[in-house]
């Protein structure tokens, strides 16, 4: 699992402390809509409603703001240790088409750690819990913390 916190904090605070501290800085997940509903150790899961301005030509969710809340699930999962982590590689499978009106919830958990790898998967569902992606993210750590504990 993820790093260990010291003594002094628990590790599901360590968790939410660090999503705080990326929150603050990240544009693009709150310029769409997403929300934080829960983390801890290596896990996440955020919501994200499809707008209007997210659908294609096709009359669906263009597939980037699919994977993008996927993609920002999987950040505040691989940060939940309080290591400076970012992606090393990932991929997305469509199962569904997606809506406009659509709330998706994308669920991060961590599978694998080692050294400074991990491999997390992440499942993306509309509100009925219908799967509409399933996403597999690879994390590199980069060095340094996110928060003091």
């Amino acid at each position: 699992m993820t790093g260990a916190p010291d003594a002094g904090i628990d590790a599901d605070e360590l968790a939410r402390r660090c999503a705080d501290a990326m929150w603050a800085d990240d544009a693009a997940s709150q310029a769409l809509g997403m929300r934080i509903d829960s983390v801890g150790p290596g896990r996440a899961t955020l919501s994200m409603p499809i707008r209007a301005d997210m659908t294609n030509g096709h009359g669906i969710a263009h597939g980037g703001f699919v994977f993008a809340l996927a993609d920002s699930a999987f950040a505040f999962a691989c940060n939940a240790g309080n290591e400076r982590t970012v992606a090393a590689g990932c991929d997305i499978v469509f199962a569904a088409p997606v809506h406009e009106g659509d709330e998706l919830t994308a669920v991060a958990v961590e599978r694998h750690r080692f050294g400074r790898n991990g491999v997390y998967d992440v499942r993306v569902t509309r509100a009925n819990g219908e799967v509409v992606a399933e996403f597999r993210g690879r994390s590199r750590t980069i060095g340094g913390t996110l928060v003091e504990e």
